[in-house]
């Protein structure tokens, strides 16, 4: 995966997080813990507090759009994100 280009950047005070659509290049789809760790070290932030929403590639292409959100806490995104099976199974094995 290469260098990380947003698209789009918003910050949404009621929900306290940063709203973001980002674009790479990369051969391969990139692994979601991949993603959160690029995009940690891109916006100096904490991986606990980044939500990774959607991954997608362009058909034809090696482009790759990925939709997320950035936290103020880790608190306030077990408020309000969405616990799925996957990601409780992922944390027990830990």
């Amino acid at each position: 995966m290469k260098e990380i280009k947003i698209i789009s950047e918003k910050e949404n005070h009621l929900f306290k997080r940063k709203e973001l659509i980002l674009e790479t290049h990369s051969e391969i789809s990139p692994k979601k813990t991949m993603v959160i760790e690029k995009i940690a070290e891109k916006f100096s932030a904490n991986p606990e507090t980044i939500a990774v929403k959607k991954i997608s590639g362009v058909f034809g292409t090696h482009l790759v759009k990925i939709t997320c959100n950035i936290y103020k806490s880790k608190d306030d995104r077990d408020l309000f994100e969405k616990e799925t099976k996957k990601i409780k199974s992922e944390e027990k094995k830990e």
